[in-house]
């Protein structure tokens, strides 16, 4: 009871207020007075599904340009400001959306929310810095082509998606970024960057009242609508094991196996989570680290994910093992996915499951920036103001069966995705050994 009275003690004082902007931006209000900060973010329909095809990176890198100063202000001068109010202001773009925040102490909040706008309304964009942040941008996705792990997600990625808005990482890579020109981030930005569609989330020691008159101020130039993307078919893999094995000269194997997933608006979703959680994503609790860690010592590191986005996203085995364990450690993986569907969970693993995700519900709103970013999910999911009261319920309503069948429905073993970067000669791949006996 104690646990379910904290539950409802932190989803209470959320206590989310919803308006609607003239401009069109919906706004959710947070009332949190027991600090003086102030934590905004505003979610744009800008992520990297949105880059054209052949200027991959293109979301990412306009995101990272925009906080380059305005038409007024240099970088450096723009820095200087927010730094001296020990404000924070950033733009990033991830693979649905980009997000432009900003935190303060609540004596700067118009000061900070008037530095957010302006590089929102009126950013500098000057050739030179989107030549060395596309750079820099560079520079990255080189160190990261260095890790195996990465090389392998990007991969699996690819070749479940292929032209799919989701089949690249959102940073690109240094093809597409190497071809990306201040012109290009010019036009993205003024493509998508409108408030009609946006979602604004505040939190902290505001009045709501107060907050939107601001904001219809601070952003009333800030116009237009960007139409929504039309879905794209969700990804499918056809029937077997399909490898795609990379050599590098390495002493462990880095694998990705996996197939499509689900969008988050999914109505199974509640009961994917408590699945996968058993199966892999529950970390010493979860299958996957029981037989293939713990019990066979094939590997240090093994889970599951069920990645949902606005779209269909993908179910990800990832595992890292030693060359020569790899054929076991993968055979192992896939018995214990078709076990998921062959064998109902326990009693005792439903029990622990469902409050795990129930009690760490919660930890979503300990601080300003995690309850902006949980409202902006609610908001753009379509979730409901209530869905914190909700949640419990959601997730405890679940059964064993219930489990079992999105198992067999979601789970498919025998039509997967196999990426593995190793060294191959020691690995020995054999998918044939793979299959079901």
């Amino acid at each position: 009871m104690l646990a379910l009275s904290f539950f409802a003690t932190r989803a209470n004082a959320l206590d989310m207020k919803r308006m609607t902007l003239s401009n069109g931006a919906v706004l959710l209000v947070s009332e949190q007075h027991l600090l003086p900060m102030v934590t905004l973010a505003i979610a744009f329909d800008a992520g990297s599904r949105r880059d054209p095809k052949g200027k991959e990176g293109l979301a990412e890198l306009t995101a990272n340009c925009l906080t380059q100063g305005t038409k007024e202000l240099s970088a450096t001068e723009f820095d200087q400001k927010v730094d001296f109010m020990g404000s924070e202001v950033g733009i990033s773009a991830s693979r649905d959306y980009s997000t432009a925040s900003f935190t303060s102490l609540k004596k700067y909040e118009d000061q900070t929310l008037s530095m957010l706008a302006q590089v929102l309304i009126d950013p500098g964009l000057r050739a030179a810095d989107i030549e060395r942040k596309r750079a820099e941008q560079m520079a990255a996705i080189s160190a990261e082509e260095e890790q195996p792990g990465y090389v392998a997600e990007v991969k699996f990625t690819k070749t479940l998606y292929g032209d799919h808005p989701y089949g690249h990482p959102s940073e690109g890579d240094k093809e597409s970024v190497g071809k990306l020109s201040a012109g290009d981030v010019t036009k993205f930005y003024h493509d998508f960057y409108k408030m009609g569609g946006a979602v604004i989330a505040v939190a902290g020691d505001v009045s709501a009242d107060e907050i939107k008159a601001k904001l219809e101020k601070q952003l009333a130039s800030l116009q237009g609508t960007v139409q929504p993307q039309p879905a794209p078919a969700a990804p499918s893999v056809a029937p077997g094991l399909h490898p795609d094995l990379i050599n590098w000269n390495i002493a462990q194997a880095n694998v990705v196996l996996g197939f499509g997933g689900v969008e988050r608006a999914n109505p199974d979703y509640y009961k994917l989570q408590v699945m996968n959680h058993v199966l892999g994503g529950g970390g010493f609790a979860s299958h996957l680290v029981k037989e293939v860690r713990v019990k066979q010592g094939l590997a240090y590191s093994v889970g599951s994910v069920f990645d949902a986005g606005k779209f269909p996203g993908s179910f990800r085995a990832v595992l890292q093992t030693k060359n020569k364990s790899s054929n076991d450690a993968i055979r192992t993986v896939l018995q214990q996915i078709r076990l998921m569907q062959e064998q109902p969970i326990t009693d005792d693993e439903l029990g622990s499951t469902k409050k795990f995700l129930i009690g760490s519900f919660p930890l979503k709103f300990d601080s300003l920036s995690s309850i902006t970013g949980f409202m902006l999910q609610v908001e753009l999911y379509g979730l409901g103001l209530d869905y914190p009261e909700r949640y419990p319920k959601l997730v405890g309503d679940v059964t064993k069966d219930d489990v079992l069948a999105v198992a067999k429905k979601y789970l498919h073993p025998d039509a997967a995705i196999l990426v593995v970067v190793a060294n191959q000669q020691e690995a020995a791949i054999k998918t044939d050994s793979l299959a079901p006996h």
